[in-house]
């Protein structure tokens, strides 16, 4: 049948030609036994796929799924690594402020300046403190010379003890010429030569000079105890004579306070203190934020459970992009959070209900590390410490 419809449209092309004078010549009728082209298809049929091609796509797509897992520390990738973003940057920021009061007669420093230790960063008016400082060294000068007098005072009462010595050999040469008198007296009384009343006279003369070398050592024994009573006081002397140094001391201490100095390098915050203000003790002036910085990250309690010291650590910081920087785990906090905290939670009363506690850890930021110029005391990081490292 498909000949039969090829013969016919081969005789219509034929007197098509046949009739036509003018046109064109003819084109070349296709013979017989020449290929026909097929009539087209009815839907599309791509061509098959290589099992190179599948293989690769599958690759790329397990690869994907693995980077995922990995980046966002899914199993099985997320045992190791404990990640928290409730961390900070700490730092040893120091209170500058002054330990006397008075006038600010200069403020040598501007906010935000790089101070070494030593350097001078407030003076305060000094006139009143330096007249404290003469005062306390004209107290001691008067210590002194009363204690130079005590030491005059027991020479004269040892050359008083002198004296008295020589009362009391007088008292008793006294006494031991009333004894002679009264034995002859005694003898001369049995022989009626001596009336009463001289022998009266004489006994009472003996008891005088009795009585009077009693009081002799008496009086030596009082200037003795004069001496010791100056010794004594001597020591009162020494210690009012140190008290005034000491005195002198602190008085010279509150002068060298007037002058406040940074206690060691670092950068200055705001400061907050101008030229003729009035400061008390203990008033902040400014902050001091040495290079010592570590980061504070506050874990949950499960997340700590493998974390050791020593554990390597890494953090980025918010103001520093993506960037990480590396640490190690230096200490953990003995306690929680709450443990620390003004209001303790009392959990023996009402309705419980259990709240993940947190604990602290500190990380040490490992040295050179260009970066870490650019952190501050305050910042905000994303902490991670791998606790697979033990």
């Amino acid at each position: 049948m498909r000949s039969a419809d090829v013969e016919t449209r081969l005789q219509t092309d034929s007197s098509g030609a046949s009739s036509t004078t003018d046109g064109p010549a003819p084109a070349a009728a296709p013979s017989e036994g020449a290929a026909i082209d097929p009539p087209p298809p009815s839907r599309w049929n791509p061509q098959a796929r290589s099992n190179l091609t599948t293989v690769t796509a599958i690759l790329l797509v397990v690869a994907a799924v693995i980077f995922i897992l990995y980046a966002w520390q899914l199993p099985p990738f997320g045992g190791r690594y404990e990640q928290t973003d409730n961390a900070y940057v700490r730092g040893q920021t120091t209170i500058i402020s002054p330990q006397v009061s008075g006038y600010v007669s200069e403020v040598p420093v501007q906010d935000f300046q790089q101070v070494k230790a030593g350097d001078v960063l407030v003076r305060i008016e000094d006139r009143i403190y330096s007249a404290k400082v003469a005062q306390a060294r004209a107290n001691v000068l008067s210590q002194a010379a009363s204690l130079d007098n005590s030491t005059q005072a027991q020479r004269s009462r040892e050359a008083n003890e002198l004296a008295e010595d020589a009362a009391i050999a007088n008292a008793q040469a006294q006494l031991i010429k009333a004894q002679a008198d009264m034995r002859r007296i005694d003898a001369l009384v049995g022989n009626g030569w001596v009336t009463t009343r001289d022998h009266d006279q004489q006994i009472a003369a003996l008891r005088a000079a009795e009585a009077q070398l009693r009081q002799a050592r008496a009086a030596r024994e009082i200037g003795r105890q004069d001496v010791r009573t100056v010794i004594v006081g001597r020591a009162g002397l020494n210690a009012n004579v140190e008290s005034a140094k000491a005195q002198v001391r602190l008085a010279e201490v509150d002068l060298d306070h007037t002058v406040i100095r940074a206690p060691q390098d670092g950068q200055l915050s705001e400061v907050g203190v101008r030229r003729g203000q009035y400061v008390t003790s203990g008033t902040q002036l400014m902050f001091l934020v040495p290079r010592k910085l570590w980061v504070t990250a506050n874990f949950k309690e499960a997340q700590t459970r493998n974390m050791r010291v020593g554990q390597p650590a890494s953090f980025t910081v918010d103001a520093l992009g993506k960037t990480r920087l590396k640490g190690h785990v230096e200490s953990l906090a003995p306690a929680a959070g709450s443990e620390f905290a003004v209001l303790r939670p009392d959990n023996a009363t009402g309705n419980f209900v259990k709240v993940a506690q947190r604990i602290a850890v500190r990380i040490r930021i490992d040295p050179d590390q260009p970066l870490a110029d650019r952190i501050r005391p305050g910042m905000s990081v994303v902490a991670r410490i791998d606790t697979g490292d033990r």
